[in-house]
């Protein structure tokens, strides 16, 4: 049995360009995650559970 796969519709002239506007300005103010805070925190819960593994 065939599956009907759709077409995609294709952005051309002014649409186009403000699509492609949008995702440059979306691309250079995206920032990156700090992790450092909650690497910390499983850090040290590990710690704690190698330590009371130990007792």
């Amino acid at each position: 049995m065939a599956i009907f796969i759709k077409t995609l519709p294709t952005l051309e002239g002014k649409v186009a360009d403000r699509f492609y506007k949008k995702a440059a300005q979306a691309e250079s103010k995206r920032a990156s995650v700090d992790f450092s805070r909650e690497v910390q925190m499983t850090r040290a819960i590990l710690a704690k559970s190698k330590a009371s593994k130990k007792s």
